[in-house]
């Protein structure tokens, strides 16, 4: 076998997961920053985890209503500004994503996550969300991934009566 055509093989697999590494640090990135969505938020750094040409909606009859869709980098940059007032929207609000695919052609990449969102909102209510995400990634020019075109569709949601218990955790007894 020719050695020239293997390490070509090997660099083709390093950057494939290279990528998918900074996609998935992105999107990581993107729901550490929402879960902490207040007055103090730097919407600098979650915005430079967007392309300047994106888009951000939420898909299907719940999120197409619930949230819309934003076709630019400064309208996406608006709606993250309402959820960043001095009375903050969240209480508590918490991402997990899973159920990861991540497929990418040259400098554009196709992912998808299913998404839990806990939430206790300033009114005091609390809501459980799952969804599904589907996001684009575009490589930029110097390198960096980033969400180039981003979907939420809700799979399920429901108010829920609260996160946190004093009652103490159910463990095998360990005498």
């Amino acid at each position: 076998m020719d050695e020239n055509l293997n390490i070509a093989k090997l660099m083709q697999r390093l950057a494939q997961l290279e990528a998918q590494n900074a996609i998935r640090n992105c999107i990581n990135r993107y729901m550490e920053i929402c879960d902490a969505l207040d007055a103090n938020t730097d919407l600098d750094e979650l915005m430079d985890l967007f392309d300047a040409d994106s888009i951000w909606e939420g898909i299907g009859e719940k999120y197409a209503k619930s949230f819309g869709r934003y076709d630019s980098w400064h309208a996406i940059y608006s709606m993250f500004k309402s959820y960043t007032q001095k009375q903050s929207h969240f209480v508590m609000n918490a991402h997990f994503v899973s159920s990861e695919q991540i497929y990418i052609e040259q400098d554009q990449a196709n992912a998808t996550w299913l998404m839990l969102q806990t939430s206790t909102f300033r009114d005091g209510r609390s809501h459980l969300n799952a969804a599904k995400l589907s996001v684009k990634f575009k490589q930029q020019n110097d390198g960096r991934w980033k969400i180039k075109h981003f979907q939420t569709e809700n799979i399920f949601s429901r108010p829920v009566a609260h996160w946190n218990s004093t009652a103490e955790l159910p463990v095998p007894d360990q005498r």
